[in-house]
């Protein structure tokens, strides 16, 4: 449910989207996201991010996350190693108006972010009931 219509655009979309996003030195965020007929999933691995430093924020169908992760190395260390990416992390994608983002939940647990956004009203599936009666001649 990204900023595309259909299924096919919305997965192609989504695909070049987790593609593409990257973290302070080029380290990519890793991300699930998948939908059922009422809601779109996403879940962000941030492990080592205080549940604080994270901000989730929708502007214009932009979904935006930021977090946080401080270096753990005191400032009168020397590092002797330093793999562990540090620094502020933003993630940015595009939503669909099929998404009521009002109505967004998002839970953090053991480093892995989950955000449910429900499918609005309108982009809901429902069944359209078919009543029976008298034929009618139609005429042009």
């Amino acid at each position: 449910m990204l900023a595309r219509t259909g299924v096919l655009g919305d997965l192609d979309r989504l695909t070049q989207q987790l593609a593409n996003a990257t973290a302070p030195e080029g380290t990519v965020i890793p991300a699930d996201a998948w939908r059922d007929d009422v809601a779109l999933y996403l879940q962000f691995d941030l492990p080592g991010m205080d549940r604080s430093s994270i901000e989730l924020t929708t502007e214009r169908h932009t979904l935006t996350l930021t977090a946080e992760r401080p270096s753990p190395v005191p400032a009168d260390a020397r590092p002797v190693l330093t793999e562990r990416p540090t620094g502020r992390f933003t993630r940015r994608l595009a939503l669909s108006d099929a998404l009521d983002t009002a109505a967004a939940e998002a839970a953090y647990d053991n480093g892995v972010l989950t955000l449910r956004i429900p499918l609005a009203a309108h982009a809901k599936p429902r069944k359209i009931a078919v009543s029976g009666g008298a034929t009618k001649q139609l005429t042009a």
